[in-house]
């Protein structure tokens, strides 16, 4: 089976699960400790007294002390300023919940594939993908359309297309000139003005609290919605039966992009720093270092799924933790679901089929592992039965 057409899911860490429920790693030079089962990752995103997110620019792996300047909130604090921070921005968080949103986030999405099937052939990544992430992120932030240009223009990921430091910068040049203009007029209802004027605990946000929220909404979702669009399609070419399913059944569109998360989890995992010395299941780890909280791993352990290697668009349960868990859960959830679970049920509705052409597959390659992630180009031609 060619790179092209193969199922974009494995499991990158079957074998380092067998050693244990954690390893320690060099990742780029830097010494952590990965947990792997699920249990083991699990209870560490849910317990920040003893693994901390309290780390400007420590929590992403690999570190960004070179691509911000800025803690990105709410995602680096810990519980109670977690909370605090957190129930500022829920209300825009939760709006994708509602079904006028669903209903643009329709509309956003069947223009993106009635253009793609016109054109005969598209690259996922850059001509649909990206596209896509930057209308749907209007109307999380509820601003105009029409900013989605300029965030296109960033490409990928904010900070890693290209130069990262300059990306970096100029998202950041970004913020500050939009925080400008929201601080300058009366309090409106989209995300920079409640940024602009809100408060935490009565208190206004300073400055560089403002940029973190903002900073935050628009690097931690880029690349994941962007390679969860390619890698959905990609399954759909690999599975084209998984279509008449949902054709057959719109009740199965939920359980089989649970599952999609389960088995892509894009992001391979996240970091936390251990706050005493001490014993890591199994691994000695001091003070300070980081702990690397493995999704990728811990979403294919087959102590807690059956047949983990197996995509079952009706698994159930599914507890799977692609989106982290505890307090520091991703933020942005709801909104994942509901281009997801769209795209899906659209390309189901639409009678679309899709091949894949051509495909350069993402591939984290380390000491300890090597991970595909998505693509770096994925082109395919969609056409209607």
């Amino acid at each position: 089976m060619s790179a092209a057409t193969k199922c974009p899911f494995h499991d990158a860490f079957a074998e380092q699960r067998k050693q244990g429920d954690a390893m320690p790693i060099n990742f780029e030079g830097e010494e952590l400790t990965m947990l792997l089962s699920y249990e083991a990752v699990r209870d560490a995103a849910r317990n920040f007294k003893s693994f901390s997110s309290d780390a400007p620019f420590r929590v992403p792996i690999p570190s960004e002390e070179n691509v911000r300047t800025i803690r990105q909130l709410p995602i680096e604090t810990d519980p109670p300023e977690h909370s605090a921070y957190v129930r500022l921005i829920k209300p825009y968080f939760r709006r994708p919940r509602e079904e006028y949103y669903i209903d643009q986030v329709e509309d956003i999405i069947r223009a993106q594939l009635k253009h793609a099937i016109w054109v005969e052939e598209v690259e996922v990544v850059r001509e649909l993908g990206l596209p896509l992430q930057c209308q749907a992120l209007t109307l999380l932030l509820n601003v105009d359309e029409s900013e989605a240009d300029e965030w296109i223009g960033w490409g990928i990921h904010v900070f890693n297309d290209g130069d990262g430091e300059e990306k970096g910068s100029s998202l950041e040049d970004y913020i500050h000139r939009k925080l400008d203009e929201a601080e300058a007029a009366p309090p409106r209802d989209d995300f920079f003005s409640a940024m602009a004027h809100g408060d935490v605990n009565g208190r206004k946000l300073t400055r560089d609290e403002m940029v973190g929220y903002i900073n935050l909404a628009f690097a931690g979702g880029r690349d994941t919605i962007i390679q969860s669009v390619a890698l959905m399609l990609a399954l759909c070419a690999d599975r084209p039966d998984l279509l008449d399913r949902v054709r057959a059944d719109d009740a199965i569109v939920e359980p089989a992009v649970e599952e999609f998360f389960r088995m892509s989890s894009v992001l391979t995992h996240i970091g936390r720093v251990n706050v005493c010395e001490g014993d890591v299941h199994g691994v000695p780890t001091p003070a300070d270092r980081r702990i690397s909280l493995c999704w990728a791993s811990a979403n294919f352990d087959e102590k807690a799924f059956v047949d983990a290697d197996v995509y079952d668009p009706e698994r159930s349960p599914n507890r799977h933790i692609a989106f982290g868990t505890g307090p520091h859960q991703c933020a942005g959830v709801d909104h994942a679901r509901a281009i997801m679970r769209t795209l899906l049920r659209l390309l189901a509705e639409m009678q679309v089929r899709v091949e894949v052409l051509d495909a350069e597959e993402n591939v984290e390659s380390h000491n300890d592992y090597e991970r595909r992630t998505g693509y770096e180009r994925l082109v395919v031609r969609l056409s209607q039965e």
